[in-house]
């Protein structure tokens, strides 16, 4: 090891952030272990270059234990290769017409990009994220093809669509920890080849391997809303109800998440749909709270409940910070497993990112306590929904009045119906438990 590369490591390794960062990752590292990701991208990403940034991230994929299945298309090189032969591109319904001639195109431009996809994958420069990477590269005829045949008329020849994946060869290459490689093509019983979409060729393998993710490298950043806010969870149902929506999609986005939709109604766990331009993409998707596109599910990920005695370790990391700010009053472990019944938390995706708790008093009045939602999930609405459920529940059980005592959110509360007032105000047996030197504000709210 150089000196350089030794010294950055150093300053780097010493860095509080780092390290906090890299103790984060774990549970990602942990539950991705043995897991079967299916990985598409078109053939701008080998085209642009971008692909050797990629071989970085699918290296570290690899040596974490992910099985990998990577589809890649070739429309750009395919363009060129009819463009050099003075070949017409034809489509039907945004489907590429394929006579003999461009098949002829079809797989000298595919073999091309193959080969250069497993010459980068094949590297291991020294100082480089690369070194030492072992990536064996498996490739063959996964894929049995069927013609599309005839549409509106239209025949269109060579054009197929995916028949049938043969999932135990592929699993047998995974499990020799191979990189296996699909390319846009697939084969008849009779010989034929066919030239297949990047996406069929994705969403079925993925399907077909039960894979725990399907993701997508595409142009945008994934899925918006009519606002152009980033969508970064989104249900079967919520996915299908905007694909049926009048107003106008990129065109990757109404390519890509019929596909993501389709997958997890099959049984795919979780469809991403990320930038290919983003260097690190596919990390900063996977290896994060929040993600950096959009992510695909059959349900929500978010769960309210009550919480139950195994939840307090996931209370206590919420609420210790905030104690020790001061913004909340200390409670010890012991105190929150005795009062573990008046709390809920919210779940996302089986991590505790929410807690709130309601403590009756006599005269039919209740405090609303130890609001708190993880930093990297706020203002995404998940206080108002703990919030909303502590109001039912105060309703439900016939209570008045709902008060909170806070030093830092009034205004928060006070923008949902709550009024400032004084102490004397409080039940008497709050009353007589309230901290002068905190001198927290009093917020009521009549039920």
């Amino acid at each position: 090891m150089s000196e350089d590369f030794s010294l950055t490591l150093e300053s780097t390794f010493t860095s509080t952030n780092f390290v906090a960062w890299f103790r984060s990752v774990a549970p990602y590292i942990y539950a991705f272990r043995g897991r079967t990701f299916v990985v598409a991208f078109g053939g701008e990403v080998v085209a642009d270059g971008k692909f050797i940034e990629l071989t970085h991230d699918l290296n570290l994929l690899s040596s974490l234990g992910v099985r990998l299945v990577l589809v890649h298309g070739a429309r750009p090189q395919i363009e060129q290769h009819l463009a050099r032969n003075n070949l017409d591109d034809h489509y039907h319904q945004g489907i590429r017409l394929t006579d003999a001639e461009t098949m002829q195109c079809v797989k000298e431009a595919v073999g091309r990009v193959r080969v250069e996809i497993e010459a980068l994958l094949s590297m291991g420069l020294v100082n480089s994220p690369m070194a030492n990477a072992d990536i064996r590269v498996a490739g063959g005829n996964f894929i049995t093809a069927q013609p599309m045949g005839i549409i509106n008329g239209v025949d269109l020849l060579h054009t197929g669509s995916v028949r049938k994946v043969d999932v135990s060869a592929i699993k047998n290459r995974l499990t020799h920890n191979e990189v296996v490689l699909l390319s846009p093509l697939g084969y008849s019983p009779t010989g034929e080849v066919f030239n297949l979409t990047l996406e069929d060729v994705a969403t079925q393998t993925a399907i077909a391997l039960d894979a725990d993710k399907l993701i997508f490298l595409m142009d945008t950043d994934g899925v918006h809303d009519k606002a152009g806010n980033l969508l970064r969870d989104l249900t079967v149902a919520e996915a299908s109800a905007l694909l049926s929506q009048k107003y106008k999609l990129p065109e990757d986005v109404n390519l890509f998440l019929p596909c993501a939709v389709r997958a997890c109604e099959a049984g795919v766990a979780r469809t991403h749909l990320i930038s290919r331009h983003v260097d690190g993409a596919i990390l900063q998707e996977l290896f994060s709270a929040t993600g950096i596109g959009s992510m695909v599910v059959e349900s929500s990920l978010s769960i309210l409940r009550d919480a139950t005695i195994a939840d307090v370790g996931g209370i206590l990391q919420l609420l210790q910070p905030l104690e020790a700010e001061g913004v909340l009053v200390r409670r010890g472990r012991e105190r929150l497993e005795q009062e573990i019944g008046r709390f809920v938390v919210l779940e996302y995706d089986h991590r505790i990112i929410g807690c709130a708790a309601l403590y009756p008093f006599d005269e039919l009045a209740a405090e609303l306590a130890c609001l708190a939602v993880q930093p990297s999930y706020r203002n995404q609405g998940y206080g108002d929904v703990l919030f909303k459920h502590i109001l039912a529940q105060a309703q439900a059980q016939g209570l008045r009045k709902l008060f909170v005592l806070t030093t830092r959110t009034a205004h928060w509360f006070l923008e949902r119906g709550f009024k400032e007032t004084d102490v004397s105000q409080l039940p008497a047996q709050k009353k007589a438990l309230y901290n002068y030197q905190r001198r927290s504000k009093v917020c009521v709210r009549d039920l």
